[in-house]
Order: structure tokens, then sequence, then C-alpha cells
């Protein structure tokens, strides 16, 4: 019983493919009982636009994310004796503004979750392409040691005034750093960046996240999911509670490598998984995190050819 919290269409975003019910049938046929869908939340700014958003407002953002939350509670009203599906969204973190807006948009949808993600440092495009990558790093002098540092200092931010359910992508900083062409990385050469990274951890830990294992890191050319191994296993040596997600663009994405991570569990020792369901009416209602024993001698994996 394989699930993610992780998704996306491109029915709600430009960068994906599909409308949100391929997903949804796309799961019910590969066995999942549990779907959490967590589209971005709305970007308020004109100049943090994307420029696949081209002819579009702040304004637009929030009714194709309001029109989100419709249709997923159509397709989860639909789908609910095949398939149990979780309504959330996915951060942005750009100003201190942006995660005052999530708080209010968690409130105003009932959202059942968050994906706790930073795609930004210093309202600057992390992970959308190498070159605007780069230039975070020229807007640090070269010094990639100090992109790796701002990016868990605004992390912790997030953490601290959202506390997410879900951590997403937790070193996503790491997408398109150059280590085909011998650049240090700075996690394994700076004791105070290291510092900074734990730190986070400790603190999701604290309140009770769950941080996913994402296999989205593979299609980047990366040689683990997210978390990287080194932090992996620290988040595991501390007692921190993982999941999975694929982080899917699109109906053709869902369960993407999940053969590949069955073998990333195997390789670090992980062999129970958290997942979040629905609580029973009877129970209050709500959001509770479940467990998942054996997860990789689960009959899903080789019922679905993993």
């Amino acid at each position: 019983m394989p699930f993610t919290f992780h998704t996306h269409s491109g029915q709600f975003c430009k960068h994906a493919s599909g409308d949100l019910e391929s997903v949804v049938k796309k799961a019910v046929s590969r066995g999942m009982l549990v779907l959490g869908l967590s589209e971005h939340v709305p970007r308020s700014r004109p100049q943090d636009l994307y420029p696949e958003e081209a002819g579009m407002t702040p304004s637009d953002l929030s009714t194709v994310f309001s029109e989100y939350v419709s249709e997923a509670q159509r397709l989860r009203e639909k789908y609910s004796g095949q398939i149990e599906i979780l309504i959330g969204a996915e951060t942005e973190h750009i100003t201190r503004e942006s995660l005052e807006e999530t708080k209010q948009l968690r409130e105003k949808y009932r959202l059942d979750y968050v994906v706790g993600s930073l795609h930004h440092i210093d309202g600057m495009p992390l992970d959308f392409s190498k070159p605007l990558y780069e230039e975070i790093v020229e807007h640090f002098g070269g010094n990639r040691k100090m992109v790796f540092q701002r990016y868990f200092e605004q992390q912790f931010e997030l953490l601290q005034e959202l506390q997410p359910e879900v951590i997403g992508h937790f070193d996503l900083v790491r997408i398109f750093h150059p280590y085909n062409e011998g650049v240090e990385d700075p996690l394994a050469t700076s004791n105070e960046v290291w510092q900074l990274a734990v730190r986070n951890i400790e603190y999701a830990i604290g309140y009770g996240a769950i941080f996913e294992i994402n296999s989205r890191a593979w299609k980047k050319g990366l040689r683990d999911a997210y978390p990287q191994r080194d932090l992996l296993g620290e988040i595991l040596a501390r007692g921190g509670r993982v999941t999975i997600s694929d982080d899917s663009h699109g109906e053709q994405d869902l369960c993407m490598y999940y053969d590949r991570l069955l073998g990333y569990l195997r390789e670090m020792g992980i062999d129970r998984l958290h997942y979040l369901g629905i609580k029973k009416k009877e129970a209050g209602g709500g959001v509770e995190t479940r467990v998942l024993e054996n997860a990789t001698a689960h009959e899903f994996w080789s019922a679905n050819g993993f």
C-alpha cells in the first residue's frame, strides 16, 4: 500500500501535465489506498510569477487554487469507495508575508495538510532552472556555502511559522549543485551548514513532522532521493518519521522511480513508513498519522512490478 503526499497536475500547475482526475484514476489503478493532493499555494506578487505564467496575475493564481480545492473535493467524493484522498497544498516561502498568506489559505480552505517546501532563496527561484539557480550563486558572490546556509535558515523560518505535516524535498538546495564539475558539497565540507540542517531536523521531529523521501531527485540526476543519504541517515538516527512521495507532475509520474525507491529504503534500513489519513467521524475527524510496518516487504511492491 504505497502512497504519495506530493502531487501536481497540469490543470492547476503550468509546469505539470494532464488533469487532476487523471492523477486520481492512475492512483486507483496502481492500487494506492491513500493519495495526497498538494498543488502549489498561489504567489501574491507579480514579480514572483514564472515565465510559464506569462499573461497571468496573482489574482489568477488565487482563482486557480480555489478551483483546485473544489475539484479535489469533488474527486474525493466521487472516488471515496476506491481511494482515500487528502486535500493539501505545497508551500511557497518567498517573503515573510507569504508564510502568513499560507496560514490564511489553510484556514480558509480547511486543508488536510501542508507540504513544507522551500523553492526560493531571498526571493530568487531555486529549482526552476539551472541558470536561475546560478543567479542565486552569483548573488552570494559565488559562495555556495552561503547559498546552502541561507537555504537552511529560510527553511527553519518556514518550519517555525507553518509546522507543516510533511517536509518536502528537505535538501532541494542540492538540485543543481555541480557535483559533476568536482565542486564540493557544502553539507559535507562545512560544519556550520551541517549544523543548520541538523537544527531543522531536530525542530521538525520535535513537533511531529514526517519527512518525505522524494523520488523525483533521480529525474534531476542526483545519486539519491531527497533527502540524500547523509541527511536521511541523520533523520533516522534521531528517530525521525519518514514517508514516500513521487512529487509527480501528472499521472505519468505517479509512482515514478518507486522501483528504485524500494532499493533505497532497503539500503537505508527503512522498514517502517508513516503516512497520513483521515480520522473517522466518531474519532473527531481531522488527520491522523498511521504506520506501515514491514514496508519493503509489503505486497504492493510485488503486485505492481517493483
